[in-house]
């Protein structure tokens, strides 16, 4: 029975034409009964997109009546479309149109190239014909913009596409005629689909096209949303030609607009000079000016416009001025196919225009303008820096290597922007022009902006501003320090480090002045002081910055621990601001982290200062299990691991020295040997170093990561270029028992002759090569210090020179031999305080 024919799971193919014949039956409407609830189609596009109902996909081993059965339910959904887009009823009308678009979509190829003209010709009357009703001609253009995106993935059918696409110019130019504002949103996304995929299509109108874009976006009736769409179309227009003449002459369009709407914008706010520089920049003497942007006819309406100061005319005005400004932006980051010279200069003159606009007036101006209209303009300012912002980040991305000449320009407006700035969405936008700045250009760019980065990032980030803040964030880092000094096992011979510790909380106090308020910048603001301090430690952590790198570290180290004082990441509310979003705040936990780790991770002249307290954080963000922020901290650890144990790694795995013929189980001579000599590096003890190393006896890593120290007799081993330490007490042991059996070529040997107790003498490392030698061709470096490697270079510490001597004469070059097929030995961290017990 039909009723009990089940199939096997919701994969099965059996179940796909099923559910699409229930959904035709049930959900899609038809020519008898009315179409009363269109929510419904909601419905019907979420199961044809989720269960694949009109892919064709089925595997070789398919049966084939299945497969029939499939075409079968996909032929019955296209006939029943077919019939609802012919219906007299614009409601069935306009529900067959939107499904189609959808089946455009999700259909298979094959079923798409059979189809789509047919698709197209039944739509095109509805965008041709001036009497349909609104949401039919909405639709349909929609659909046809899907058509035309589906129809640009097959290169070869670029002639059928363009030839399809010719006929829609005209009809899709004259609903930008429209009265209706749904129209003309649908109107202008169908024409950037065709300059997308088939730009060719509009060579002959692009005249048209761009007086008819412009005239839309100069009129002052349109909505931000399709301002946006204005703004894309008129920047794509010049693909359809694709030359560099084209993008150039649009551009100088654009700019020459935008200088004239600024000019009224902004009369008796700045000097005269300033409203001729861009022309004098874009049109040199005895050349003439482009025409104005959408033909002579428009060039009345804008100067009409320019000339009624109301407030209505003037929000028009800035409205359209920022339209103008994303096309530029657009222009600039989108692909083209030609490359093209862009009007750099003239560009930056325009940001710098506006950016230097306050709203003040000066003295001399004051008579000439009303108070109205210096609120009027002052109320529309911030929008059109946030803009102006814009499409100096779009200069930097889109221009690139032609930048390099402006970048001092582009640093002295940084500079003296920052200053002004105030509102936390600019700053935000200063804070990503400089961290673009840092990235893109480098060194050179940290050195030149890192003190006003810094500046502004204690003022944002403020910690000396809310005094309660600063106090509980030097007390967290003297209570961490104490608290990682208690867990120590052992005491150091040279004193502990707490007062190293004390020392840097109390000298590393801000050294900035403060804000006279005690207001706490937002949250999105501090963010963006973060990452921007992130990039500058990211680029320029490595350079000698004593000016002001010890107070960014702890400033890094204070901001973080108060972003984790609060408890953990998924509490509601935090300690310090308990307004902001649990999102906003765990983004800000994030960023604090991620800049300590780049101010842990940069540190290369000395150690990081703040190593332990930033190590107890991530492990404490680590709790937060399944949370963004465990993630990181995991990561972050992993990143500072090279700063825990420091070591020098073989040059390549022991497995791969299996993989070559003739290599010897051994450690090579022409890797591990030579370069130790008598008297040379390794025996001019610790002094050679100690002046790069700061502070070695303050190193409490060992004792904070849990890491015992190795109680037992160590063969310290060294050799090599790249000069490894390899600390071996297996074949130690394994020497001295070949030393000690009867039949061993040196006879046996006392133990108690041997004294290599890890407190009082060291053996000194085995190696082949030249330099001091026994009989057996073995190198000894004598000495009072542990050996210990940095690059090239050792010292030798705690080591008994007549007793080396003695060693070394009983062991002979047999007791070097690496027994088995493993011929490195395992690597173990010795604690440096093992000397003292």
């Amino acid at each position: 029975m039909a009723a009990f024919n089940h199939f096997k799971n919701m994969y099965d193919v059996a179940m796909k034409p099923r559910l699409l014949r229930t959904l035709i039956k049930e959900r899609v409407p038809d020519e008898t009964h009315p179409f009363e609830n269109p929510a419904e189609l909601s419905t019907v596009v979420s199961m044809i997109k989720t269960h694949g109902l009109l892919s064709e996909s089925f595997g070789e081993s398919t049966d084939q009546k299945l497969i029939e059965n499939w075409k079968s339910a996909v032929d019955s959904w296209f006939e029943r479309l077919l019939l609802l887009v012919s219906n007299n009823m614009p409601d069935k009308r306009w529900a067959g149109i939107c499904l189609l678009g959808v089946t455009c979509q999700e259909c298979s190829s094959d079923r798409f190239l059979a189809s789509y003209s047919l698709w197209f010709n039944r739509l095109l009357p509805y965008i041709q014909s001036p009497g349909d009703s609104q949401f039919v001609k909405v639709a349909s253009c929609a659909s046809v913009s899907d058509i035309f995106t589906r129809l640009g993935g097959f290169p070869n059918l670029k002639k059928d596409g363009t030839s399809h696409a010719g006929k829609l110019i005209q009809p899709v130019l004259r609903l930008l005629n429209d009265c209706s504002e749904a129209i003309w949103e649908g109107a202008v996304q169908l024409l950037i689909t065709i300059i997308t995929y088939f730009p060719s299509s509009i060579h002959r109108h692009y005249d048209s096209a761009e007086a008819a874009v412009a005239s839309k976006l100069l009129s002052g009736k349109c909505g931000v949303d399709l301002l946006k769409k204005l703004a894309d179309c008129l920047a794509l227009l010049p693909k359809s030609r694709g030359d560099e003449d084209s993008w150039s002459l649009m551009i100088q369009k654009i700019i020459l607009l935008l200088n004239s709407l600024l000019n009224d914008a902004f009369q008796g706010l700045e000097e005269e000079a300033k409203c001729s520089e861009v022309v004098r920049l874009l049109v040199p003497p005895g050349k003439d000016p482009p025409p104005p942007l959408g033909g002579q006819i428009l060039s009345g309406e804008a100067s009409d416009s320019s000339t009624r100061r109301s407030e209505r005319s003037l929000m028009s005005s800035v409205s359209t001025q920022t339209t103008l400004m994303l096309c530029c932006c657009t222009m600039l980051t989108s692909s083209y196919p030609v490359q093209v010279n862009v009007p750099v200069r003239s560009l930056l003159v325009l940001v710098e225009r506006v950016l230097k606009v306050d709203g003040s007036l000066p003295h001399a101006l004051l008579p000439f303008m009303t108070s109205m209209q210096q609120e009027l303009i002052c109320s529309e300012l911030p929008v059109l820096h946030s803009y102006s912002l814009e499409l100096l980040i779009a200069i930097i991305k889109g221009t690139r290597s032609q930048l390099l000449p402006y970048t001092a320009s582009i640093v002295r407006l940084i500079t003296a922007y920052f200053k002004r700035c105030a509102l936390p969405e600019l700053r935000i936008k200063v804070y990503s022009i400089t961290r673009i700045l840092l990235i893109s250009m480098g060194v050179g760019m940290a050195v030149c902006l890192a003190q006003e980065v810094v500046n502004n990032a204690f003022v944002d980030l403020n910690v000396i501003g809310n005094e309660s803040v600063g106090t509980s964030a030097n007390a967290n880092l003297k209570a961490s320090s104490e608290a990682l000094l208690q867990s120590n096992h052992r005491k150091r011979r040279h004193g502990t480090s707490t007062g190293y510790l004390e020392e840097q909380v109390d000298q590393g106090g801000l050294q900035v002045k403060a804000p006279k308020n005690n207001s706490i910048s937002p949250i999105s603001v501090r963010i963006a002081a973060l990452e921007a301090l992130e990039a500058l430690l990211t680029v320029g952590g490595a350079l000698r910055s004593e000016s002001w790198r010890s107070n960014v570290d702890h400033l890094l180290i204070t901001t973080a621990a108060n972003s984790l004082k609060g408890g953990s990441s998924s509490e509601e509310k935090n300690i310090f601001q308990p307004n902001e979003p649990t999102a906003a705040w765990v983004d800000f936990q994030l960023t604090a982290l991620r800049a300590l780790l780049a101010s842990l991770l940069s540190s290369v002249h000395v150690r990081p200062p703040y190593l332990a307290q930033g190590l107890e954080l991530f492990r404490k963000g680590k709790q937060e299990t399944g949370s963004k922020l465990a993630e990181f901290c995991a990561h972050a650890l992993l990143a500072l691991e090279v700063l825990i144990h420091p070591r020098a790694l073989p040059l390549f795995s022991p497995a791969s020295c299996n993989s070559f013929e003739g290599v010897n189980p051994k450690f090579s001579e022409s890797i591990y040997s030579g370069g130790l000599k008598h008297g040379g590096p390794f025996t001019s003890g610790i002094q050679g170093i100690r002046g790069n190393i700061p502070d070695l006896d303050h190193d409490d890593l060992g004792d904070e990561m849990g890491q015992d120290p190795v109680a037992a007799n160590v063969n310290v081993r060294m050799g090599g270029n790249e000069d490894e330490i390899m600390v071996e007490t297996d074949q130690f042991h394994e020497s001295i028992a070949q030393i000690q059996e009867p039949g061993s070529s040196r006879g046996a040997t006392d133990p108690e002759s041997i004294d290599v107790s890890l407190g009082t003498q060291i053996s000194s490392g085995i190696v082949s090569g030249s330099g001091a030698s026994d009989h057996a061709g073995n190198v000894f470096a004598s000495g009072q210090d542990v050996l210990v490697a940095k690059g090239d270079e050792f010292a030798t510490t705690g080591i008994n020179t007549s007793d080396t001597t003695s060693i070394s004469e009983k062991i002979t070059g047999d007791a070097l031999e690496l027994d088995g097929d493993y011929p490195f030995p395992e690597i173990f961290d010795v604690d440096p305080d093992s000397e003292d017990e």
